[in-house]
């Protein structure tokens, strides 16, 4: 059998790091291939999944392999307090496009136009999932595949399809941007195939997006306040579009 370590220096360039615990218990419940999963503490990590999550706890037992905890902490960016990381296969951009333009569509797809936050845009997948979306698409230059964002997204980048694309590649289906300009969300109601648009954290929408767009909305908010955070913006809108 081959060793942890060197299928781990084998497939880093290419795989995409679970760093944590949660990352790597949701990568196995939503079906992610991993090849290489080590801890510095097997014990405890096992002990963790029978009380948080007893449905992963066998295949991580079948998986895990205990390194020192110097090892481990070389192998990540920033050592996690669970101590768990994990190597696992990116899904293939052609299966996602295919869910992604899928018609009809049951769930709205969430659009990050060129975000700039890895956290922010973690914290936007792992809500997406929660939801139910369709899937999360960024423009710009961030990669939404980045370890940072898959770590602010708990593992759940493999609950629902995310990739990376420009204005012209976004699919079909009635795009609802957020702007400060738009009509009250509070008096319409989503529908399910909606691609629903978000600026970025700081300078809002593209001219591209804004030009794309079908519909343009904005969130209610008390005069003087000048922005919500963008995970919390795009909470809103999909808890707006899932009750009614």
């Amino acid at each position: 059998m081959t060793d942890p370590l060197d299928r781990w220096a084998r497939l880093a360039a290419s795989a995409v790091l679970l760093d944590g615990f949660h990352a790597l218990k949701h990568a196995l419940r939503f079906g992610a291939e991993v090849p290489v999963a080590v801890t510095a503490d097997r014990t405890a990590t096992l002990a963790l999944a029978a009380e948080l999550a007893p449905d992963v706890r066998e295949a991580l037992a079948a998986l895990l392999t205990e390194v020192p905890a110097r090892t481990y902490a070389s192998l990540v960016p920033r050592p996690h307090p669970t101590a768990v990381a994990a190597l696992a296969v990116r899904p293939s951009r052609e299966a996602n496009l295919r869910e992604l333009a899928r018609v009809p569509r049951t769930a709205p797809v969430v659009v990050l136009d060129e975000p700039r936050n890895l956290g922010n845009a973690g914290a936007v997948i792992r809500l997406a999932a929660g939801f139910g979306a369709t899937g999360v698409i960024t423009t710009g230059t961030l990669d939404p595949w980045h370890p940072a964002v898959v770590r602010g997204g708990a593992g759940l980048h493999f609950a629902t399809a995310v990739e990376r694309l420009t204005v012209p590649e976004l699919p079909e289906g009635p795009l609802y941007a957020l702007d400060p300009e738009g009509e009250d969300i509070r008096g319409l109601k989503l529908p399910d195939d909606a691609i629903l648009a978000f600026g970025s954290e700081r300078t809002g929408l593209s001219a591209g997006l804004r030009a794309r767009a079908d519909h343009l909305l904005r969130l209610p908010m008390r005069p003087q306040v000048s922005s919500y955070n963008l995970a919390t913006s795009v909470a809103m809108t999909l808890y707006h579009w899932s009750a009614l």
